[in-house]
């Protein structure tokens, strides 16, 4: 392992309060130019990123507990994936690999083969982003079953597509008068042991197959699609066994088991992907985010005979696989190689996770901290039971932004704030933003 070098300095940085006066001229314009639809969490308009900080236009260093929502694994301009850009840039930009095929795109391929879980022969295909992956994974599930059904589960995030709208759980705001949606896509209940009473894995697993069995009909279903950890929908790390017990009745079943990965891989949980830390190995695997280093890249990666079954053509896009974001991919697995990236996960994980049960264990409002490496929530109640306070939530994401912290919140109840920070980030600069938040949920839930 490697000693990872920043460009920018490490710290966190208040040069104005925020958003400073820069900022604030470009929210001015940004309102005349940009739909209002689009959303922002910071206020504040970034001018520069390395390792676990972001500069403002301002002048400000805020730490990044966020990684541009778990993308930027190996930090926002990691020197290889930078320096694999520029080069890959120099020769060509496109040629769409439909057209003129490039060795870049066979080579990302073949480490995904090499990465993902499993021993078997696969095959992959490429995209721009994770939405994109999920619905071709859907596509391909369904054409190599011949049936119809896809099952999903409640508190569920997937994508803004017209099809990954209809598999995501949360109405507001991706749903919210969007629809009609894609049928034939059934929602069934997820583990959540902190709102299911604690049940076993198995037992939460059971009921769900008994669902499928009786509303839909094992031979009707395609696919299972289910995200290991669930990421928007609150970080709900499944009890154990739960994964596992779905893995096996598809296998037993014909059904395509696809783990969505989006935001799980490529070292964000300790492991390369999530599903390896209970030994299960998906039919399909689909990714995105961490995969590039900040460029738009997603794949799936599944077993030969699936992917495969696929006629020519029906697999692509003109994007998909873009030379330069393959160069970045190249790049980025390397990084995460060299600084053994899924170690620094769990070492992130293991200093935060003391720190913020130590906390829970002084604070009511915090229902439960929870999560797995450096993918950590923190879920918050009303004191005395296990009512959703999002407005205390929100408070301590807007607190943590005042002292500059970037977090995220999330959860089908807006009441949990996650913590993605880089994996490169450094643990002076990461005890920091803990200080902050910690002080944040101190001071408000008192």
């Amino acid at each position: 392992m490697t000693e990872i070098s920043y460009r920018i300095p490490q710290q966190r940085v208040l040069r104005t309060a925020l958003p400073g006066p820069r900022s604030q001229e470009l929210a001015v314009r940004r309102k005349g130019a940009v739909a209002a639809g689009v959303g922002s969490t910071a206020p504040v308009y970034t001018a520069d990123a390395d390792g676990g900080v972001i500069v403002d236009v301002d002048g400000n260093a805020l730490i990044d507990l966020a990684a541009g929502i778990a993308v930027t694994n190996v930090g926002a301009s990691h020197p290889k994936v930078v320096a694999a850009i520029k080069d890959q840039a120099e020769r060509f930009t496109h040629t769409c690999f439909m057209v003129a095929p490039y060795e870049g795109y066979i080579e990302v391929a073949e480490q995904l083969a090499a990465l993902t879980p499993g021993d078997h022969e696969k095959r992959s295909v490429l995209f721009n982003s994770g939405a994109e992956a999920v619905e071709n994974a859907i596509k391909v599930a369904r054409l190599a079953t011949g049936r119809p059904a896809v099952v999903a589960f409640d508190h569920a995030y997937h994508g803004r597509t017209n099809l990954t709208m209809a598999l995501t759980a949360k109405s507001m705001p991706y749903k919210q008068n969007f629809g009609p949606f894609a049928p034939e896509v059934y929602r069934m209940p997820m583990s959540y042991p902190f709102r299911d009473g604690g049940q076993d894995g198995a037992a939460a697993a059971r009921e769900a197959i008994t669902r499928i069995e009786k509303q839909i009909g094992a031979t009707s279903v395609a696919a299972i699609l289910i995200e290991p950890i669930q990421g928007e929908g609150g970080f709900i790390v499944p009890a154990p066994g739960f994964l596992p017990a779905l893995a096996d009745w598809a296998r037993a079943n014909g059904v395509v088991f696809i783990a969505d990965e989006v935001q799980t891989g490529f070292a964000r949980t300790g492991d390369w992907f999530a599903c390896a830390h209970e030994g299960v190995v998906p039919d399909i695997i689909t990714m995105a985010k961490g995969i590039a280093g900040g460029m738009p890249l997603s794949a799936i990666t599944g077993r030969a005979d699936l992917m495969d079954a696929v006629h020519p053509g029906g697999l692509g896009g003109t994007y998909g696989g873009n030379p330069v974001a393959c160069a970045a991919a190249l790049a980025a697995i390397d990084a995460i190689r060299e600084h053994d990236l899924t170690a620094r996960a769990r070492r992130i994980g293991e200093i935060a996770s003391a720190r913020l049960r130590a906390l829970a264990q002084q604070v009511p409002a915090i229902g439960e901290v929870r999560g797995r490496g450096a993918m950590l929530a923190l879920e918050f109640v009303r004191p005395g039971g296990t009512e959703p306070d999002a407005a205390l939530t929100a408070a301590i994401a807007a607190r943590c932004l005042e002292q500059g912290v970037l977090t995220l919140t999330c959860g089908t109840f807006g009441n949990v704030i996650r913590l993605l920070p880089p994996l490169v980030i450094g643990e002076d600069l990461l005890n920091d933003a803990l200080d902050v938040v910690c002080t944040a949920i101190g001071d408000l839930s008192a």
